[in-house]
């Protein structure tokens, strides 16, 4: 018996009501959404239950949505996979842009562990509970983290740049 979507949310729903929601097929990805104070409850029921059986976490990662409302301004967003049946989720939560914060999952997933810092050191999201979270790959002195959408592209006064050899204006070379 194939895992199909339909189980999955209608399991889903039975167990977390209304705290699931936005389920959509993105590609070969069966996704949804959840608060961050469902997460972990979410990812134990995926991991444990006999049907679902998503034991293996592919990827966590951060996302900056500086345009988006101060509650979602920032998101995690965490990939399983049942190998059994070669099934992929992907789980997104929306976090607090002032203090974006979530539990950590790495008593759950120990290798979320690493991708947890690595959110961390580049979007500043705590990952509460984690055993050590610290920078792993920019300098521990950083006060900024640099792939929040805060900063402008390119610094305006630089003079160095031509526009017309990067395609910016419609004048030829």
């Amino acid at each position: 018996m194939a895992l199909e979507n339909t189980l999955i949310q209608d399991k889903l729903i039975e167990t977390f009501g209304e705290n699931v929601f936005n389920f959509q097929q993105e590609r070969d990805i069966f996704s949804l959404e959840t608060s961050a104070d469902k997460i972990t409850a979410l990812i134990l029921f995926l991991k444990n239950d006999a049907d679902l059986r998503f034991h293996f976490l592919t990827d966590l990662c951060g996302i900056h949505y500086p345009d988006n409302e101060s509650e979602r301004q920032f998101a995690i967003v965490y990939h399983l996979h049942n190998w059994y049946e070669n099934k992929r989720i992907k789980i997104k939560v929306y976090l607090n842009g002032e203090k974006p914060e979530i539990k950590t999952i790495s008593n759950i997933f120990l290798s979320s562990n690493w991708m947890e810092r690595e959110t961390y050191d580049f979007y500043g999201v705590n990952f509460i509970g984690h055993p050590q979270l610290k920078r792993i790959l920019n300098m521990d002195e950083m006060v900024s983290f640099p792939m929040r959408k805060e900063f402008p592209m390119e610094d305006s006064g630089r003079t160095d740049k031509d526009d017309r050899f990067f395609g910016r204006t419609t004048t030829n070379c």
